[in-house]
């Protein structure tokens, strides 16, 4: 019997025993969801299409048209600085009703951009307010969430941006084989006015703080002000996790049309998606269950898997096989790691703990095209995954001193954490 298969039965059995559990899926818990689908859906449906649109539309180099879909990150990046700081201080409803105004408005301005340098402004400003909602809306379930299934609820909310990585290109490129490329900021506003009916019916919970912790938040500029300490250290893998996403979500159709395998690319995500919805309840039970290190542990070797299989891939099959392991390695690192940072973080500070595990994610994400970019004319495509695999492998070390061994520690002795 493996080792899942025995874990799958404790949680049975542990579970026949918590017949009170708290209830997770409220009607809050569901609309936030919602809204959170809606926004990623977004932003991914205009990651796989923006580059094209600069090249057919304003005859920007390659490199330029890259910086059109990268810029939004950098707008990410910079607005999470500040949101993690101020969440708690404006609040966080109004916070997420604003940021997703901000979010329709960016929508609209592309229907006016005439020329690149508009449009990367546009990109910009909407990638700010893409990380200002994310971080509001992270923070906001973070509460809805019972302590007792943290992972599990962490794991059903984070499959709303999942089902997003599917979806949002698969509509984009189907969009734009049949209409004109307004056609793709039509549907965008769509989604974006969805977002914003969803929190009509939200009712979000607002953070206890004392007026001292309140006064604390406002004041001061240093470090600690802008991440939460105890969310970095498993932040901090996630910057090597995004690194190596990156060169799976920006080379893969580029590497699937050198190799031959292009109609199978187009049905590389959609695998990742169903795969990710099968695994995510188990994995995020098995996380509250069982501890950390039984989840994130083999979620590594899994990721492992999915870029040595994208190494030696020589057929459809094993080019979908490889996007499995990619949902069960970094589709499940993504919401385990986020469970992790905020169970750890104090609880006045969640928005400060949401933050930082989005820049961290967000700057390998972000940096990770120009870094693999930079290996490609060197060792190839083919060669390139491999260089991720064995940077992933390596991650493991990195893992267990920066989080794992406190976490075995912990789960032996919990007094001795």
């Amino acid at each position: 019997m493996s080792i899942f298969q025995h874990a799958f039965i404790e949680i049975q059995q542990e579970g026949a025993v918590k017949l009170n559990k708290p209830k997770l899926w409220t009607k809050d818990f569901i609309f936030i969801s919602v809204t959170s689908f809606f926004v990623a859906l977004t932003f991914y449906m205009l990651m796989t299409t923006l580059t094209v649109y600069a090249v057919e539309q304003f005859q920007a180099s390659q490199s330029k048209a890259g910086l059109a879909s990268s810029i939004f990150v950098i707008g990410a990046v910079f607005s999470r600085l500040f949101a993690g700081k101020y969440i708690e201080v404006i609040g966080r409803k109004r916070l997420i009703y604003g940021s997703l105004l901000l979010f329709l408005i960016s929508t609209l301005l592309y229907f006016t951009v005439t020329n690149l340098n508009v449009l990367l402004v546009v990109r910009f400003i909407h990638g700010a307010a893409f990380g200002i909602a994310t971080t509001a809306l992270s923070t906001a379930v973070m509460d809805m969430i019972p302590k007792e299934r943290r992972g599990e609820g962490t794991s059903y909310y984070t499959l709303s941006s999942s089902a997003a990585t599917a979806f949002g290109p698969f509509i984009g490129l189907l969009i734009t084989q049949y209409a004109d490329f307004k056609w793709i900021f039509v549907a965008c506003t769509i989604f974006s006015v969805s977002s914003i009916v969803m929190t009509l019916f939200l009712k979000v919970p607002e953070a206890q703080v004392t007026k001292e912790q309140l006064q604390a938040m406002k004041q001061g500029f240093k470090l600690q002000d802008f991440f939460e300490k105890k969310a970095v250290p498993i932040s901090l893998i996630m910057i090597l996790m995004g690194v190596a996403y990156s060169g799976v979500v920006t080379f893969l159709n580029l590497y699937a049309i050198e190799i031959d395998l292009a109609e199978a690319a187009s049905f590389f995500f959609m695998v990742y998606a169903v795969f990710l919805f099968i695994s995510r309840p188990f994995t995020g039970k098995l996380l509250d269950l069982k501890g950390d290190n039984i989840v994130i542990y083999p979620a590594l070797i899994f990721f492992t898997i999915s870029l040595f299989l994208l190494y030696i891939v020589n057929s459809g099959f094993v080019l979908l096989l490889s996007g499995a392991f990619l949902a069960l390695g970094f589709g499940t690192m993504m919401s385990s790691s986020q469970a992790i940072a905020i169970k750890e973080s104090p609880r006045h500070r969640v928005g400060l703990a949401t933050s930082t595990f989005f820049i961290c994610l967000d700057t390998g994400v972000g940096i990770g095209p120009f870094l693999t970019g930079m290996i490609v004319p060197f060792v190839g495509l083919r060669g390139m995954y491999l260089f991720l695999a064995v940077l992933v492998l390596l991650s493991i070390a990195m893992y267990y001193f920066l989080h794992g061994k406190k976490s075995a520690v912990r789960k032996d002795n919990p007094e001795a954490a």
